[in-house]
């Protein structure tokens, strides 16, 4: 059985902060505010994951102004989740994820993020997939305030052992 989950995450880009995507520090004026890294495409696509699973959101998990996840890299609360995911009897699939943002350009960076992503959820590069889009100077995102990413998360049934 296959089920699917959609995530998203939004965050404020803020000085003093290094910029983190994917698990990739990417080279920047500004970075992402929040308690842990901040990494909004790894929040979308653990999100996505727990709601493929149906164990609810990202909050339920790592809520805000929790003292264990002050500074925290996201990868870290990823792999929880991927053991989490299996310990309900799935494992990841792939992953479609889209980040919105006017700065920094991120095509350079996907292949890192790719892979980086993919060690995590223990599934190969190719099931993985990053791409970036802007808003078009709309909003907030696209006047260059923050960094949004949405992804769309496939699990699989783990196979159950026969008696």
């Amino acid at each position: 059985m296959i089920r699917i989950g959609v995530g998203f995450d939004v965050h404020r880009l803020v000085p003093g902060r290094p910029l983190i995507l994917g698990g990739v520090r990417i080279p920047f004026d500004r970075g992402l505010e929040g308690d842990s890294d901040a990494d909004v495409l790894t929040h979308a696509v653990l999100d996505a994951l727990v709601g493929a699973a149906g164990l609810g959101d990202i909050g339920t998990h790592f809520g805000v102004g929790r003292p264990e996840n002050m500074g925290v890299c996201s990868l870290l609360l990823l792999r929880q989740t991927v053991t989490l995911v299996r310990t309900h009897g799935y494992r990841p699939n792939n992953i479609d994820a889209t980040v919105v943002a006017e700065a920094p350009r991120i095509g350079p960076h996907v292949p890192a993020m790719r892979a980086s992503l993919a060690e995590v959820l223990e599934i190969a590069e190719d099931r993985v997939n990053v791409k970036g889009t802007t808003a078009k100077g709309l909003g907030a995102l696209g006047t260059g305030e923050g960094i949004a990413a949405v992804a769309v998360a496939s699990v699989r049934r783990l196979m159950r052992r026969s008696r």
